[in-house]
Formats: C-alpha cells, structure tokens, sequence
C-alpha cells in the first residue's frame, strides 16, 4: 500500500506540473479575448490590465506585448483626462491620484508629472505658509516681489459719477480744471503747454466722453497718472512718445501650424497697430508687444479674432471594384481529320557468317521490316489492304462551367486642416530600372544596363487630397487619386521591366458635408463564343452537342469611387471677431469707452474687487430687475443661494420674452475673491430647432468680469420664447457674500439689430 500510494502522488504531481503551461494559455487567451472586447468598448483602461495580465502569464508571446503596449498611451490619457475634468471641478487631491495612476501606467507620460507636480505644489501652498527667503537671496526675492506687486495700467477713477453738463466759453486750463473739479479728480499740465481760449458745450456726458471733447477741442491729449489724476500736453507726436503710458505684454499663440503664420500675424499687427516694438518668439509661438494700454489691447482683439484653430475635415475614401468570369464549355469534339500512310510489307533477311579469335565460328542474320510512307517498286503489283495505315484521332467531350466572383473594398480615411495637402499611400513601392540600355556584346556574360539606376513607383491605392472648409458645412477637395497594379512584365534590352496598369482621376470639387460623391465608374464587359466541330452538323439544334463544343466566356470588371467629406472642426467666428471698432486717428491709435459704470457701483472702484464681504442687499422681487415694458429678461436661476467653502454649484442664466433671438452677449460681474468661475456650458433656448450654438466666453478671474456670447449659426433664423440660455458653473473659494450682476445685456436678432433687454441680481452666501 505505500508503494501504491507513493506512486499515485508521484503521477498526480507530474499530471499536474504537465497541465500547468496548458492552463496558463488557456487563461492568458481568455484575458487577451477579454481585453480586446473591453478595447471595442472604449474602455482602454481594462483593456490594459487585461493585456498586461495575459503578457504576464505568456511573457514570450509577442502578441501580448504589442496589444499591451498599444493600450498603454490610451490608458494613461485617460487618467489625464479624468485627472484634468477633477481639477477644473476643484478637486485637486482626487486629480493628484488619476494622474499619479496615469504615470504608473505610462512613465513616460510628460503632461502626467507636470499635473503631479503642479497640483503637489498648489497643495503644499495651501496648507503650509510661504517660507521666507534666506538672506543670500534676500535682494532677487526683492526684484521678485516688485514684478509680481507691478500693476496693470492706470484706470481712471472718479469719486463722483453724475453727467456733466458744462457750457462755457474759457481758457483750456480753466475748463480741464472745471471738470476735473465737477468729477473730483486733480488735473496736472505739462510746463510746455501753452493754453488757448476754446467755447464747449457738454451736456449730460460721461467724464472720460467730457475730456475726449475737450481734448479734441483744443488739440491736446490727456493721460491718467493716477485713479484720480489726469496729465494734460499738447498732441504732438513727440509729447505723446514721449509722454504716453508704455505697457509690455506677452501673447502665446495656440493655433498656429505653419512656421509662416507667426510672422504673417507680426506683419499685421506692425502695420495696423503702427508700431515696431513687436517681437516674435518662434521656439514658444509667442509674441511680445510694448506700446498703450489701447495699442495691447487692440494687439489682444487682433490676436483673438486671427489665432483661430483651423477647421479640419476627414474624408471617407471609398474604392469598390467587383470583377466577375463566367466559363462554360460544353459538348463532343468529333474527329476533325483522317490520315492514310501508304506502307510496304515485305521483310528482308540478311545472313553472315565469319569466324572470331577466341570464340570460334559464327553466323548472324537481319531482318529489315516495313517502313511507313515507302515501298518498293518491285511491290506495286502487290499491293493490297494491308498496305494502307489508316490514323483516326480520338474525339474529346468537354463538360465544364466556372463562376468566379471578386470583390475588392477599400475604405480609408483621410484627415487635413484646411488648406494642407494630406496623402494616403497603401501598397508597394515597385522598382523600375533606370539608364542607358544596350544589347549584349560578345554573347552571354555582359551586363546589357549601362550606368544602372532604379526609380521606385508607388503601386497600389495612392490618395493626394486639400481641403478647403466653406462656412460650416461646404468643403471644396483637391483631389488627386491613383489605383494601380503591376498587370504584366516586359523584357526591354534585356532587362523584365514591369508593366503598371492605373485608374487615375484629378479633379476639383465642391461639396456638401456629409454628401456622398462617385468621383468615377468605369464598367468593363468581355464576351467571347467559339464552336469547334463538323460544318453543317455543328449548326444543328441539340445535335450539335454531339459533333462539337461550345466555348462560351464572359467578363465584368466595375470600378466605383467614391467621396463622402465631414467637418470635424469648423471655423469659430462670433460677433466679436466682426463688428467695428473705433480706433482713433491716423496719428494715434486711441480706443473709445462707451459702456458707462454700473449706476449702483461706486465710480473709482472694480467691480465686486473690494476684498472684504458685500454689504448685506435684498433685490427686488428675489434679484430681478424689472425690464421695460416690450423688452427681454434676462435672470439668475436661483436668484439667492448659500454654500459651504469648496463646494462646487450652478447658476442658471434664463431669458423671458425673448423674440427672434439670434445671439446673447452678456457681461456678469461677480467677486472674484469669494467665487471662482469652473465651467460654462450652453442651454437649450437657442439650440431648440436642433441646431449647433456657438459659446464663446472670456473670463478675468483678477477683475470678476466674465463675458459670454451665444449665437446660433449663420443665416438661421432668431428663437422666440423662454428659455435657460447659460450654465454657469462656480466654486466657493472663501467666506463672504457675492452679487452676480448682469452689467450689459445687448441682444441681437437675425438682422443683427439690437433687442432691449433688462438685467437682474443674485446673491450668493458663502459660509
């Protein structure tokens, strides 16, 4: 019994070491079908454990490597991706573990540890105060602190905001004087300027739209010194060099993509801005501009109505070519020919005899038979039937019949900016001998190719497409499109030179998105019929079957391409890229305010940018405001809400009575100390017909100032009704109290009129 049971644990430990590598297969095979179905669903990163577990159970199989390597990228993306989304949410420790999870996928992920690192230091900052600078460093922290204390140009800020209304009759002194006075701000005058009496009559004005008179009255130009204080010199091109507010900015450029781009861009702005302080960045895309504070900031409207992502377009290419042979052969080839040899049949013996040393004596004879086609004269009186050779070939019956069908599709797809040649090359390269050709000298062993060269042809399907993107949804293709094979070989002084049949097509259009084109059909039909048989009898009905064969054959060859162009990415141009603006004169480049301050908003401060919390309001009729009588709404939805400190909310943005709305630009103020914008998002009041809304929006996070714009596309008509039009997405930064105002509500109809429009209120409690 221990003998037994030694040798059953004995077999039972081999079966099992024998069955091992197969179960490991079988499960890595499993996790490889598992990964490649969670691929198909998007789901890259469980198709990359899957793979991974499948190459470490399988380590030698390349096929596991190469699928988990593919999918390594993918997964990594896609924990940057949720990583980011948690980041503009606010969320910065739950995006610290994506992308810490993305670069243990992928170490090489650059972008991953540039999140870890930036979202790491924010995290630090917040908890831990700043550390003060060792002493050795004590002077470049100092230089530091002056960059980041420098402020942005000097704004004007009266302390009083009534219209002025002032006619009089004076010397220029007098009357800046008298309307610096009237809005509360100093007024200082260079020692050069010499004053000159000038009449003004200012009725109900603004204090910038009163200077800019006056300045224009008495050819003088004003400057801020301070919020409060105004400089005041003769126009002259050499005061305002010398005496005009200098501001430096850098602008990084997003979408460029030729190297000619950056330099077209210098070149306007140079021209239009009329400035040579302008100098380009190529290694960064940037540039960097010094001139006004109205010379940047038409510098910036340029730059953001110019740098503007191309539209892109992917065309599916379509090739279908079906070829089709039909062979029928059928019936009896009879004997054609009959063939008669004359022969003669008489034999000849012949006897010798000799003697041999070592052998003895000896005879031999030879008989010498019939020869066909020759006979003896001697034999002609003899002839009879068995002179004559008779040969009948035998007769041959054919029952065949071939039906061959080949399909070739090719469906590739092309992606271009527009403007840019893309190509598409599927197929072989085939080498095609070069040079001056000879035949052999001196017979074989001399090279016929003198001075050898090859050139090599693309063969196969060779696309060569520009797009050009009309509007949002008209494509105009340049198209170049080659199919080829190698049909046969031909011998040329000696050298097999192949022959390249081709289907070549050139030609230009216009499209559609989304239309379906066939660029060109060509349709080939052969057929061929051939009887072989006895004259007379091979015409006859049925019978004819019997005394010959029938040769049928038939060819069909039909080529289709086809074109079907789609938009991915359409030109982004809004109202603010298009509309007109003042800039001045010739000799100055000056931009006009005509967007007066909030009337509940003191003149001299920003907008909601005092730090401390906003005294206690209640809006009328829950933050409301009431519009004029005919005229559109536009309101917060809640109108009042309260919040915990890093919660992240939404505040509707709707509009009531709304008629023949084509475009919603609106400017928001809020307190940029206690809210932080995340995200805005389109409601469905314009897109309610079904079509696509373009959203741009700016945000000054520094000012509490968020611009937006909603607009339906060109040449469609305007929406009518109630509706949510924004979705403003925000994050309570500290404790406080903040007011979102609707500061200027202009909209426009179809026939980019403007619609009167009243504005509201809400508060928003941070505690």
């Amino acid at each position: 019994m221990k003998r037994l049971t030694r040798a059953l644990a004995l077999f039972l430990i081999c079966t099992i070491f024998c069955t091992l590598p197969a179960f490991s297969t079988d499960k890595a095979k499993v996790l490889y079908k598992q990964g490649l179905d969670a691929e198909v669903r998007g789901d890259y990163e469980g198709a990359y454990s899957f793979y991974h577990q499948a190459y470490e159970l399988k380590p030698t199989d390349i096929q596991y490597r190469a699928s988990f390597e593919r999918v390594r990228f993918l997964a990594s993306a896609s924990h940057v991706h949720k990583g980011q989304l948690l980041e503009k949410s606010g969320k910065l420790q739950e995006a610290l573990t994506q992308f810490e999870q993305a670069l243990a996928i992928d170490p090489s992920s650059f972008i991953a540890q540039q999140e870890i690192n930036k979202i790491s230091r924010q995290l630090k900052e917040s908890l831990e105060p700043a550390p003060q600078p060792p002493p050795n460093e004590a002077a470049q922290s100092a230089l530091h602190r002056r960059m980041e204390e420098a402020g942005g140009p000097v704004e004007l800020a009266p302390i009083a905001n009534a219209p002025i209304t002032l006619k009089m009759s004076e010397d220029t002194k007098t009357i800046y004087e008298t309307i610096g006075k009237l809005a509360g701000i100093n007024v200082l005058f260079d020692p050069d300027y010499t004053s000159r009496r000038i009449r003004v009559e200012l009725n109900g004005v603004t204090l910038e739209e009163a200077l800019e008179i006056t300045a224009l009255e008495s050819k003088t130009f004003w400057r801020p010194v301070t919020p409060n204080t105004i400089f005041v010199a003769a126009d002259t091109p050499a005061k305002r060099k010398e005496l005009e507010q200098s501001v430096i900015r850098t602008f990084y450029l997003t979408n460029l993509s030729q190297p000619n781009e950056l330099q077209d861009l210098v070149n306007i702005l140079r021209t239009l801005l009329d400035t040579q302080r302008l100098q380009q960045f190529p290694s960064q895309q940037a540039i960097v501009v010094r001139g006004t504070p109205d010379q940047i900031a038409l510098a910036e409207k340029l730059i953001d109505d110019l740098d503007k992502s191309r539209p892109e377009v992917v065309v599916d290419v379509v090739i279908m070519q079906v070829q089709r042979n039909k062979l029928r052969d059928l019936g009896i080839t009879p004997p054609t020919n009959v063939s008669v040899a004359l022969i003669d049949n008489t034999t000849t013996s012949t006897s010798t005899t000799g003697s041999n040393v070592g052998t003895g004596n000896g005879t031999a004879t030879t008989t010498t038979g019939s020869t066909a086609g020759v006979i003896n004269l001697n034999s002609l009186a003899h002839i009879n039937a068995t002179n004559f050779q008779v040969t009948v070939p035998p007769a041959t019956a054919s029952f065949l019949y071939t039906d061959s069908t080949t399909k070739i599709l090719q469906q590739p797809q092309i992606r271009a900016l527009d403007g840019q040649k893309a190509s598409l090359k599927i197929g072989q390269r085939v080498p095609v001998a070069t040079g001056s050709f000879q035949p052999g000298i001196g017979g074989v062993g001399i090279n016929p190719l003198v001075n050898t060269q090859f050139n090599y042809i693309d063969v196969g399907v060779n696309i060569d497409v520009t797009p050009r993107v009309h509007g949002t949804d008209q494509v105009t293709l340049k198209l170049a499109m080659d199919v080829s094979a190698v049909d046969s070989f031909q011998t040329i002084g000696g050298i097999q030179q192949p022959v390249i049949g081709q289907r070549k097509i050139e030609h230009e259009i216009r499209m559609r998105e989304g239309e379906a084109n066939i660029m060109g059909g060509i349709l080939e039909e052969t057929e061929s019929k051939s009887i072989n048989g006895i004259p007379g009898l091979a015409s006859i009905p049925f019978f004819k079957y019997f005394f010959s064969t029938e040769n049928k054959q038939r060819q069909d060859n039909e080529l289709v391409f086809m074109l079907i162009p789609h938009i991915v990415r359409a030109q982004e141009v809004d109202i603010s890229n298009t509309r007109a603006i003042d800039v001045g004169t010739a000799n100055a480049i000056t931009l006009h305010r005509t967007t007066p301050p909030a009337p509940d908003q003191p003149v001299g401060t920003t907008p909601n940018r005092s730090s401390a919390p906003a005294p206690e309001t209640q809006p009328t009729d829950q933050g409301v405001a009431a519009a004029p009588a005919g005229s559109a709404l536009v309101s917060f939805d809640p109108p009042s809400l309260s919040q915990a400190v890093g919660t992240t909310f939404t505040v509707n943005v709707n509009l009531a009575g709304g008629q023949n709305v084509y475009s919603v630009p609106l400017q928001i103020l809020y307190n940029p100390n206690v809210l932080q914008l995340v995200n805005v998002s389109n409601g469905p009041m314009l897109s309610q017909d079904g079509q696509a809304v373009a959203l741009v929006h700016r945000d000054d996070s520094m000012m509490g100032i968020l611009q937006l714009t909603a607009s339906r596309p060109p040449g469609s008509s305007g929406i009518s009704g109630d509706g949510q039009v924004f979705t403003l997405t925000f994050q309570a930064k500290a404790p406080g109290q903040a007011t979102l105002s609707i500061n200027r509500a202009t909209l426009k109809n179809a026939s980019m009129q403007n619609i009167p429009a009243g504005g509201s209120q809400a508060i928003v409690t941070v505690h």
